[in-house]
């Protein structure tokens, strides 16, 4: 049924990600899909934020963060389950969608943050955003609780 399946993860945040993380690696199993791990980070190749930082620093910030990435799903992926690892810039919810787009991915497990009606209104939600925009299913992981 599914051959890839993306799954953003906050690495700020891992123990948010691990339930999305938990239930694609079931469906990779029942279907034989590849799992395609996501981290975005803001947009540090914008020429106001590269000022602020030496040349290279945004390449190093990308190795960092893709090392970060991979270190999360050697703990949390089990052996035999295929996944690659990607490392977007921009917005979280557009890298989303523009990630699934080029990976041809058809479907995104993500889970949504649980946040105060007001604090939505206030900051968006990604999963809201993403759910919008996608144009393959979106399975949304409620918070427990």
């Amino acid at each position: 049924m599914y051959k890839h399946i993306l799954v953003p993860v906050d690495l700020n945040d891992e123990s948010f990600a691990d339930k999305a993380v938990e239930h694609a690696v079931w469906l990779a199993g029942q279907t034989g899909a590849t799992l395609h791990l996501l981290t975005a980070l803001p947009g540090i190749h914008n020429s106001m934020v590269q000022s602020y930082f030496p040349e290279d620093a945004a390449r190093q910030m990308k190795q960092d963060v893709r090392n970060n990435l991979k270190a999360f799903a050697e703990r949390i992926v089990p052996e035999g389950v295929a996944y690659d690892l990607s490392v977007a810039e921009g917005k979280p919810y557009k890298a989303i969608v523009k990630t699934a787009d080029s990976l041809g991915c058809d479907l995104i497990v993500m889970p949504s943050h649980k946040r105060s009606k007001a604090n939505k209104l206030i900051i968006g939600s990604v999963a809201s955003k993403v759910l919008e925009q996608s144009k393959i299913n979106v399975l949304i992981m409620k918070p427990q609780g």
